[in-house]
């Protein structure tokens, strides 16, 4: 995809109904069978938005939301986005962690995943968070995205969500300095 179709950015409280709208088919698509259905059902656009709108309008010097945008008919629309800050309590010893990252289905495998882990990468090195994980649900097919793009299984652990126990792996980035440095250097920061 070419740099003039995509664009990530900071979102904006103006963005959440957006972020909504991808969060919610990300998740149906996602999530389908891995968690209950009845969670997947009750999701709502207007909810998601509350929720994020709230998230927007915090301020937490640390902790950033990018926005990926594609070019679509003339217009900007958002197809993915992500957000991270400093890691949750959860007994590894990483600064900071990518709690969210969707792309819409049909933006898929067109890089917006990898442009968008590279902006949250910087935003966490930015912050001075030096290594970073990301936990995902272990039935999550996308989980081998972060295998490709150089994340290393650190750990395991089961959640209570929604009335149901999930496994869940954690991927780490134990050099961040040193992923941007080699993605710059393939030619894949932004790509």
């Amino acid at each position: 995809m070419s740099d003039a179709r995509l664009r990530v950015r900071r979102a904006v409280m103006a963005d959440a109904e957006a972020i909504a709208r991808v969060h919610v088919s990300a998740w149906r698509a996602a999530y389908a069978g891995v968690v209950p259905d009845r969670y997947l059902v009750a999701m709502s656009q207007a909810g998601q938005a509350r929720q994020w709108r709230r998230l927007l309008g915090r301020s937490r010097v640390r902790e950033t939301v990018l926005v990926a945008e594609a070019l679509i008919g003339g217009n900007r629309e958002v197809v993915g986005f992500g957000n991270c800050g400093p890691v949750r309590p959860c007994g590894l010893s990483y600064a900071g962690e990518v709690y969210t990252l969707y792309v819409a289905g049909d933006w898929q495998d067109c890089g917006i995943g990898r442009a968008l882990l590279t902006g949250l990468f910087q935003a966490l090195l930015g912050a001075g968070l030096s290594d970073a994980l990301i936990w995902v649900l272990s039935a999550n097919p996308a989980r081998f995205f972060y295998q490709t793009v150089g994340g290393c299984a650190a750990a395991e652990r089961q959640e209570a969500f929604a009335g149901a126990l999930l496994d869940e792996t954690a991927y780490a980035w134990p050099d961040l300095a040193g992923w941007l440095a080699a993605a710059h250097g393939e030619g894949n920061v932004g790509a």
